[in-house]
């Protein structure tokens, strides 16, 4: 194990963090963004909407991410009219098509968390809001997506992980990630593993951190949840 490439080239890797923290954050917010509604609109059942978003949640759940970014970044190069539109000034950037792949991709799956969790809305607490003369908006904005956020912490924990590892899609289309930065390492100094197994290291500490920081949140969020014996 050549520790001493790996310290000379720590720059390289800290590089890689930073462009996988920047695409896996950015990510999740545009996600977010997007979940948000579509998990309210799925909930509302609305015939035509409904089915859109169902082929929209179906398509990005049931590819893999690696085609999803090839089909973006390779595939509408391929057509002139994207080439000569507006749009190719964003989509001829290898970050900004990973960026819109996966946060399509995360989006599809947070909606599904989030509108599980919104289904999950104890009755009793929509009847209390209308009770005291919230209306339907207020119901939604005060009570039902407060409460949803919260019972979906523990699955959308999983969630981030999942992007942060699926990041490393983004290294097979010209950019620097953090496996980027240890298959660069490797092919500098024909080495077998030493890059992979920093690049993992790394994946691994992040990890971490997520499902250490995901932990503190639900113990504090989630604490009403739990029996009052382990409190």
């Amino acid at each position: 194990m050549r520790i001493d490439l790996i310290a000379e080239n720590a720059d390289l890797f800290v590089t890689g963090i930073s462009m996988t923290l920047k695409l896996t954050v950015m990510s999740l917010a545009i996600g977010m963004a997007i979940a948000l509604p579509v998990a309210v609109l799925r909930g509302m059942r609305l015939p035509v909407v409904d089915k859109v978003l169902r082929g929209y949640i179906f398509a990005f759940r049931g590819t893999p991410m690696l085609v999803q970014t090839y089909l973006i970044y390779y595939g509408l190069a391929q057509f002139e009219f994207v080439r000569d539109s507006v749009f190719w000034a964003v989509l001829k950037s290898p970050f900004n098509c990973a960026l819109i792949a996966f946060s399509l991709n995360t989006a599809a799956y947070t909606a599904e968390i989030l509108r599980g969790a919104l289904e999950a809305t104890p009755k009793g607490e929509i009847e209390a809001a209308e009770a005291i003369g919230l209306s339907p908006l207020q119901v939604l904005r005060r009570i039902t997506i407060p409460g949803a956020f919260r019972r979906a912490l523990p699955q959308y924990g999983n969630e981030v992980i999942l992007m942060l590892h699926g990041s490393t899609v983004a290294s097979v289309i010209t950019i620097q990630d953090i496996l980027g930065a240890g298959r660069t390492l490797n092919g500098k100094y024909y080495l077998a593993y030493e890059g992979l197994v920093t690049a993992a290291l790394l994946y691994l500490a992040l990890t971490l951190l997520i499902a250490a920081a995901f932990g503190l949140g639900g113990r504090k969020w989630l604490a009403h949840l739990r029996p009052a014996a382990t409190r």
